[in-house]
């Protein structure tokens, strides 16, 4: 595995953080706000943020058990949706606390829409009632994200027979690699960074590298003009098993694109196509939020800003 990055002197840092912590406050949901509270220690500590937190995606959560109401920006509609329930599920991780009692209740509503194999649909057929994006549309059979889900409810401690059918699943589609496209690696190398046979998930990760390309990304099929996965979105946190598919060098380059994809508003911006303004001021949100996660995770930010 490659070694850790040397965190960059303060002085070649290109990151203006007032400006970013400003655009969040103009932009970003509040649930996002208080993500970022938690992350950089914004006027509370940690552990109240990370209760804000929890709290703010309680108004998203259904009686069903699932997430909705447009926690993944790109479908718009009340009805739990898997994609919305794992990115509630990485939020809770991401703030420490999927021991929440919410979580066996994620748990539960994802075993409830699975396909009788353990794969989880992209998209489930309610949602075709409401606004999403032109590709948000229900698919046969499972999905990438049950890749992603099978990772975080196995790390939360969760057991199902649901969970170890999805596993099984997983396994099964990682045996014909060729058939895996852009979000399929990502959140493969997810579940692989995540499994307990640590051998087993080497070897994959190490075959999965012939689907990225030189430059350690993956083009997005069906995409936008130039649409792509980088290695920052593959593999966003340093020191995991995935990263054994970049080099330092391949890293840095990524790193300083990053930096330099600041806009002038103070934000970050994204390659999918915007289909609405509430859509597309959530997902700068987002993504100036991840931008911020990922450039502090390898040490190319100073520390917390004191406010805007």
């Amino acid at each position: 595995m490659p070694a850790p990055l040397a965190p960059p002197s303060i002085d070649r840092m290109t990151v203006d953080l007032a400006a970013a912590e400003r655009f969040l406050l103009e932009n970003a949901r509040l649930l996002d706000r208080h993500r970022y509270a938690h992350a950089f220690g914004v006027g509370v500590d940690r552990g109240t943020a990370a209760a804000a937190v929890v709290v703010a995606l309680r108004a998203y959560l259904n009686a069903d058990g699932g997430f909705g109401h447009a926690l993944e920006p790109d479908v718009r509609g009340p009805l739990s949706e898997t994609t919305a329930t794992l990115h509630g599920l990485e939020v809770l991780e991401e703030v420490g606390r999927l021991d929440e009692p919410m979580v066996a209740g994620l748990a539960s509503y994802v075993g409830s829409v699975a396909d009788a194999d353990g794969g989880v649909p992209f998209v489930l057929p309610g949602s075709l009632r409401y606004p999403r994006g032109p590709w948000m549309e229900p698919v046969e059979g499972g999905s990438h994200l049950t890749f992603g889900l099978a990772a975080v409810l196995r790390t939360a401690g969760q057991e199902s027979p649901w969970l170890d059918a999805a596993e099984e699943w997983c396994w099964r589609r990682l045996a014909v690699l060729d058939e895996l496209s852009s979000y399929w690696v990502k959140y493969a190398l997810t579940f692989l960074d995540a499994h307990p046979d640590e051998g087993r998930a080497r070897a994959t990760i190490a075959a999965l590298g012939a689907l990225v390309d030189d430059d350690g990304s993956v083009p997005v099929a069906g995409g936008t003009e130039g649409e792509r996965l980088d290695l920052l979105t593959l593999a966003p946190r340093p020191g995991t098993r995935s990263r054994a598919l970049f080099t330092d060098a391949q890293v840095a380059a990524a790193l300083d694109g990053l930096e330099a994809a600041q806009q002038p508003d103070g934000g970050w911006t994204f390659d999918w196509l915007p289909w609405s303004p509430a859509q597309t001021t959530e997902w700068r949100g987002l993504v100036t939020l991840r931008a911020l996660l990922v450039l502090r995770d390898h040490g190319r930010l100073p520390g917390a800003t004191t406010g805007a």
